[in-house]
């Protein structure tokens, strides 16, 4: 990895165990041969999960295992993932296994290479696999997203994002804020990157999330980002000037 910088990969899931047993390793060989860790943040699950990451710990694989004593949703397990983090980078990617971790190091050294002006590199997915309502209401938020914000991304939903780890500290943090990454990230005068990724099929188990509540609440989510852009003050560039000379 370009200067040996560390990466923390960040997976919330909420019995997810058997998906985990999979990704985890997957994410292991993905980034063979460079510095990272595997923070999985349990959103409260009530299977295997904790067994199968004192497996995967003990063969070898730098995993974390944070636990929620109660469910608090994606959003909130991502954010206690990006506050656990040691890297420099966080990379995001969906415990069901449906983000392929084989695109985690083009992200990495994307971001890498592009600079502290960008904060973030974004998954798009292409060729999805979920259902064909899902896809449609899928499509119809992401074109009324981007119609309003503005954000130039096609597919805010994919899980697989790469950020820098000071910037995702600083964004505003609402229930919903993972559906926004870019937007606020453009809100705090950082560029954005795209990458596409391919979507896989879940290997095991359902969603923990329907079309309806997720369309409920991204409406008021985007609401809210838009009102969020509207009360922002333009950036001002910022720069030290000697006012006196050093003897």
């Amino acid at each position: 990895m370009p200067g040996g910088l560390t990466t923390s990969i960040v997976v919330p899931a909420r019995n997810e165990a058997p998906n985990l047993a999979v990704l985890v390793r997957e994410i292991a060989a993905a980034m063979k041969g460079r510095v990272f860790e595997v923070v999985v943040v349990d959103d409260g699950s009530t299977d295997e999960t904790a067994d199968t990451l004192a497996a995967l710990l003990g063969d070898g694989i730098p995993v974390r295992h944070l636990r929620h004593d109660r469910s608090a949703g994606q959003s909130a397990a991502v954010r206690t993932g990006v506050f656990a983090a040691l890297g420099q980078f966080v990379v995001t990617i969906d415990g069901d296994g449906q983000n392929d971790p084989a695109f985690i190091p083009a992200m990495i050294d994307a971001l890498a290479a592009a600079g502290p002006r960008v904060g973030i590199v974004a998954g798009q997915r292409r060729a999805r696999t979920d259902t064909l309502v899902k896809r449609l209401s899928s499509r119809f938020a992401n074109g009324l997203r981007s119609a309003i914000l503005k954000d130039g991304t096609r597919d805010t939903g994919c899980g697989l994002k790469a950020i820098r780890t000071d910037l995702f500290r600083t964004l505003p943090f609402f229930d919903g804020w993972h559906r926004y990454l870019p937007a606020l990230a453009l809100m705090e005068g950082h560029g954005v990157l795209h990458i596409d990724v391919v979507d896989r099929p879940r290997r095991f188990g359902t969603s923990n999330y329907g079309v309806l509540d997720r369309a409920r609440r991204g409406a008021l989510d985007l609401v809210g980002v838009w009102w969020l852009r509207r009360r922002r003050r333009v950036r001002p560039g910022v720069s030290e000037l000697t006012t006196g000379a050093t003897r």
